[in-house]
């Protein structure tokens, strides 16, 4: 890697709130936030919206979509397959 042109890769805390979860990493997203550690140590702070922790995917959890609506509207819009 040439020096000088990358920024700076340093550790952060990713924190989900929805979950009440946070997990230290390393990134080069930067933060004015900052949160004291576990281990005594004061890092960045970035805040998200959804992490495995919150995810349906990852959770289980998933949430069931009216998919019978959005069908019907498409076959009232563009006609049932096989019409021609």
């Amino acid at each position: 890697m040439k020096p000088g042109i990358h920024p700076p890769y340093h550790p952060v805390v990713f924190r989900d709130s929805a979950a009440d979860f946070a997990f230290l990493t390393r990134s080069t997203a930067t933060s004015d936030k900052t949160v004291e550690w576990e281990d005594g140590n004061t890092y960045p702070v970035i805040d998200v919206e959804i992490s495995s922790a919150s995810h349906p995917f990852y959770t289980g959890k998933v949430r069931v979509l009216d998919t019978a609506g959005r069908v019907e509207r498409f076959e009232r819009r563009y006609g049932k397959r096989g019409d021609r």
